[in-house]
């Protein structure tokens, strides 16, 4: 039976691990501590003052800016970040809270666990293309389009509040984010090396498919050459980006068919850096991918004609055209973390139930502009859609439009951000402001939403208001006051039916 290690932390707290390797990383072997509540991961080679002083940073100060502030708790589901610093035998190690149990394949591979990854941590790569999915992957373990969403919408949150406190990951890709499409779930791993602009350079220069175009191009230079690129926060604005585009389209935005070189090695270097191209740029087609060269287990999606990327409704796709034409070669004009969190919420409201049951997404952005259909398996929308238009007062008391919708279905629930302009939903919602205010039904063909903990909902068109536990039916061009206070919300109905 392996020996119990007691340590004291760095700033001195007691903690203790079974001394026997549970993993092994690229830089650091893993001990589980007695109860399996964290790890104690240590360090296979010596870290220079620089370093030592990093960790400390990341564990310390960098850790209480982000958890000790309001909404502090939100983090500990986003972030396994490192709690305290260790040294044991001349070895330098951090004290990491373990993996929540969604975290963990429960079916293990399609094919009798061919793979042996029951049991193991639901790495991001497992999700993030089609191949994987389809043939390795339990269909019990791949979740639905709304959980990638959900998934993404957290990601983005994440790197958002580590740009905020002036960080950078630097090797933000699908080996070091946890995800599962079960429960919406993500989290951001392998924190130990976050780098601070100006201070704590990166260690690394990325996971390729996620390396940043002039990081690639560069990566000749000496380290210390100015001309030099390093992961920063603009690489991981490219990073996030390809990470959401693959997550909801299960394809690469840069791997394409063409070829640059005939050396693939050298092909490699300018795909992905000098020469890399959006597979979608609408007016270089080059780097298109040819379906009839894709495996079987790649498609549709790998088929842009089929499921471009417009599929991601009205406010994700000026983010992709910003991202892989706009920034690609441009890290300035690259999205923030910030725009695709904003861009994502209000894409979540778009959202529609397929009505085919037996649809592998389940969900999709719900498009007016042509006879709506689910893009993944083709079912067609049948029968009447309310949507509700958001307008807010601005000066003089005038409501604008706030370009922002709620397409509704049954059970399609209301929310406090809904109502009020200047809420959104993030880790700084009080519980209060977490709770649905009211709900939609479809009850003898008639659309309805309950009040449930609005008190000032109010029929301008009639004059009437709607008090709490009542319901109101939805009528075509319809105005509903949601509350008069000054960030209070008006939303005109629309009820339409395909065209």
């Amino acid at each position: 039976m392996a020996a119990t290690v007691r340590l004291t932390t760095l700033d001195g707290r007691a903690v203790e691990f079974v001394d026997r390797v549970a993993a092994s990383g690229a830089m650091k072997d893993v001990y589980f501590s007695p109860d399996r509540s964290y790890v104690v991961a240590l360090f296979r080679e010596q870290q220079d003052p620089q370093a030592r002083e990093r960790l400390a940073m990341i564990a310390g100060p960098y850790r209480d800016g982000i958890f000790g502030q309001i909404g502090g708790d939100y983090w500990e589901e986003v972030f396994c970040w490192p709690t305290a610093v260790v040294e044991h035998g001349g070895r330098v190690g951090v004290v990491v809270p373990t993996y929540a149990p969604h975290f963990f394949f429960a079916h293990g591979s399609k094919n009798d666990d061919m793979l042996g990854i029951r049991g193991h941590e639901k790495e991001g790569k497992w999700f993030a293309s089609a191949h994987n999915q389809s043939r390795f992957l339990d269909p019990r373990e791949r979740g639905h389009w709304l959980n990638y969403l959900r998934i993404c919408i957290r990601l983005a949150r994440a790197v958002r509040r580590l740009h905020a406190a002036g960080l950078a990951h630097s090797d933000l890709s699908y080996k070091n984010a946890l995800v599962d499409p079960c429960t919406g779930s993500a989290c951001l791993i392998d924190l130990d090396g976050l780098v601070v602009p100006g201070k704590f350079p990166p260690d690394v220069v990325g996971t390729p498919d996620f390396i940043a175009p002039e990081v690639v191009m560069t990566a000749h230079l000496d380290r210390h050459d100015p001309a030099r690129r390093l992961p920063s926060i603009a690489t991981d604005r490219h990073a996030l980006a390809v990470l959401i585009y693959m997550y909801l389209l299960y394809r690469h935005p840069l791997r394409g068919d063409k070829v640059n070189d005939p050396d693939p090695q050298r092909d490699e270097t300018l795909s992905m850096g000098e020469r890399a191209l959006f597979i979608e740029h609408p007016s270089d087609r080059s780097n298109r991918v040819r379906p009839e060269r894709a495996r079987a287990s790649e498609l549709p999606w790998k088929d842009t004609r089929k499921i471009p990327y417009r599929v991601t409704g009205p406010y994700l796709t000026p983010l992709f055209d910003r991202a892989f034409i706009d920034g690609l070669h441009a890290p300035t004009a690259r999205p923030t973390a910030d725009d695709w969190e904003h861009a994502l919420v209000k894409t979540a409201d778009l959202l529609q139930p397929c009505l085919n049951p037996d649809c592998a997404q389940g969900w999709y952005v719900f498009d007016n502009s042509f006879t709506p259909a689910c893009p993944f398996c083709g079912t067609p929308f049948s029968g009447q859609l309310p949507i509700l238009n958001f307008y807010s007062a601005r000066r003089g008391g005038q409501f604008s439009r706030d370009d922002h919708r709620l397409m509704v279905y049954t059970d399609q629930s209301l929310f406090p951000w809904h109502v009020r302009r200047n809420l959104s939903p993030n880790e700084r919602l009080s519980p209060e402001e977490r709770q649905r205010v009211g709900y939609f039904v479809l009850h003898r063909d008639r659309w309805w939403l309950v009040n449930e903990r609005l008190p000032g909902l109010h029929d301008l068109d009639r004059d009437a208001p709607v008090p709490i536990g009542e319901r109101i039916a939805l009528r075509d061009g319809q105005r509903l006051l949601f509350s008069r206070d000054a960030d209070g919300r008006l939303a005109l109905v629309q009820l339409i039916a395909p065209r």
